[in-house]
């Protein structure tokens, strides 16, 4: 949808609709408005392959998923060096998540491996942040030529176990460039994400949902991306601060509680409705790109299915 038009949807949406786009619907999916014909969708976590759980699932798995191809995580991909190999198994993804209805795939993650013990280095890419940025790349390329979005993540320093949810990751701006942010800088400049996951610690004692330099220096200004920041499951700290800092989306459902935060902050005079304005443009953008092209998927599926 051309910028004018989710420019003029937004302007035709009262506060309390604009602030509901902030947060999910669920635990899987987003929220839409109905009567201005803003869907629903869903996103699903990807580290072996498509993973969609029913409507009642959670994260932990607890309830059933759909039957999928377990892929090789990250660890194994990355060490194959081989990015045609990569895009044409992102390829694959895309095509699953066609079939499954799913806007978003939860992935590439490809934080830096700093520690053994962190436990989620099975599914990022490398010590290297050449060879991850590169393998990501070609993830993300693959997936999002089928007109399904990624969700690159945890951006970033997010790269151990112990407090993970709450840690501070100390560096100083060289360390941050060389290593930690050039893992993702090369994937974004050159393949454009439609998402970016948030990581849950602090950077440099700020929360990364609440960073402005990260989200809206470095991600949007410095290196154009032009998509939607959401944050990993659960990590919002204080959601008008994250607004304001380019953080778009919080997941999973709040039950409408930062929702109203949103609401009175705009009321009071502390948070300037333009803010809230300008996050809706930005997700919108990336919720109508999958909506214009999910007819041409579904005439995929057909054939393919023939």
């Amino acid at each position: 949808m051309e910028t004018a038009k989710i420019k003029e949807l937004v302007s035709r949406m009262t506060l309390e609709e604009k602030a509901s786009l902030c947060s999910g619907l669920d635990f899987w999916h987003t929220k839409g408005v109905e009567r201005l014909g803003i869907p629903s969708e869903m996103v699903s976590d990807g580290p072996h392959g498509l993973r969609k759980q029913d409507d009642k699932a959670d994260h932990l798995g607890i309830n059933d998923s759909i039957q999928a191809v377990c892929f090789p995580a990250g660890c194994a991909t990355a060490s194959s060096f081989n990015r045609e190999l990569v895009t044409k198994l992102g390829e694959t993804l895309g095509e699953e998540c066609q079939a499954e209805n799913v806007s978003t795939i939860l992935g590439p993650a490809m934080n830096i491996k700093r520690s053994p013990l962190c436990g989620r280095n099975f599914e990022y890419y490398s010590e290297d942040p050449l060879v991850s940025t590169e393998m990501a790349g070609a993830l993300v390329h693959g997936v999002q030529s089928k007109h399904i979005g990624t969700s690159p993540k945890h951006f970033m320093a997010n790269n151990q176990e112990y407090h993970r949810l709450t840690s501070s990751s100390e560096m100083d701006e060289r360390t941050m460039r060389e290593i930690y942010l050039a893992s993702f800088e090369g994937m974004v400049k050159k393949e454009k994400p439609w998402t970016i996951m948030n990581a849950y610690n602090k950077l440099n004692g700020t929360y990364l949902c609440e960073n402005k330099e990260m989200l809206t220096d470095v991600l949007r200004r410095e290196w154009g991306f032009d998509g939607y920041v959401m944050t990993d499951w659960g990590a919002m700290n204080d959601r008008v601060e994250a607004l304001k800092a380019g953080c778009n989306l919080e997941m999973p459902s709040c039950e409408g509680a930062t929702d109203a935060e949103i609401v009175a902050a705009v009321q009071d005079g502390t948070l300037d409705e333009s803010v809230l304005d300008k996050s809706c443009e930005e997700y919108l953008n990336v919720i109508f790109k999958y909506e214009e092209n999910r007819d041409k998927n579904a005439v995929f599926q057909r054939e393919k299915d023939h």
